[in-house]
């Protein structure tokens, strides 16, 4: 072994995967054997989230550059990714409500409530709400980073700009702090874009696809929660299944499914 070897170890799969942090992650607070398979089904969440987020970030740079192509492939890959992320929702419910009951009291006041990269998640995709920091501390990272996202364009504000780009004469000028309402100019534009059938429209029409593909997640995310503790509190003093219901059916793009019935 030279001198640079030593220095330098060759790189593993494990080393290169980080598989000693990764697989040192799980610490069940039990020996219920359920309490491993929650806390892996929930931290394979947080790094598709994680992933999500990358990805969601590259199709914004795509879509204010005006690029067809590479914007329809980044939302390929997240609706893919989203569908991966509903399916793990089938492994978590072969976990009966009593197997949960077992270790549920040890979660504390840990709550899904406080996953900050869902918050981000949401806040990139246009949600617009200052409730959600009841969770985070003033001066947190979370806080910081779900605030940011806030004060940033919307991936809806993207996709406008993207139209902008390809020469639609959409509005562009708004208050990206607040939330995107509704707009009948808009919408008359989007009525162009689909009967012009081309590149825009396929942009369109996977933002639908991004739109229901997290519409499908919250119910059966809901539907989950429900059958595990029915309409129990949430662990961390949150409402559970109550709350997750107020999600459902609202739309992230609501101009693109508002001219549905014009097409």
């Amino acid at each position: 072994m030279t001198a640079s070897d030593d220095r330098h170890p060759a790189l593993t799969y494990a080393s290169y995967l980080a598989l000693d942090e990764v697989l040192g992650a799980q610490r069940p607070r039990s020996d219920e054997h359920d309490e491993l398979l929650f806390i892996v089904i929930h931290q394979v969440y947080e790094l598709w989230f994680k992933q999500i987020l990358h990805e969601v970030g590259h199709l914004q740079t795509q879509l204010e550059g005006g690029h067809t192509a590479h914007a329809v492939r980044a939302l390929r890959r997240i609706l893919t990714i989203l569908k991966v992320v509903v399916a793990q929702i089938d492994v978590l419910e072969t976990m009966t409500p009593s197997q949960f009951t077992l270790f549920r009291a040890r979660l504390d006041a840990s709550s899904g409530f406080q996953s900050a990269q869902f918050r981000e998640l949401e806040a990139v995709l246009g949600r617009r709400d200052d409730r959600v920091f009841e969770h985070y501390p003033a001066g947190s990272d979370a806080r910081s980073r779900i605030a940011m996202a806030m004060s940033r364009p919307s991936v809806f504000d993207s996709f406008v700009h993207y139209l902008a780009a390809n020469d639609y004469p959409v509005p562009t000028a708004r208050n990206v702090r607040e939330p995107v309402q509704p707009s009948a100019e808009l919408q008359r534009i989007l009525l162009q874009v689909y009967r012009d059938d081309a590149g825009p429209a396929s942009v369109a029409e996977h933002l639908v696809d991004l739109d229901e593909g997290l519409q499908e997640w919250r119910y059966r995310h809901v539907k989950m929660v429900e059958r595990t503790i029915g309409d129990k509190a949430g662990t961390g003093g949150s409402s559970g299944a109550a709350y997750l219901r107020t999600t459902l059916f609202r739309p992230l793009f609501p101009d693109l499914w508002a001219v549905r019935s014009e097409l």
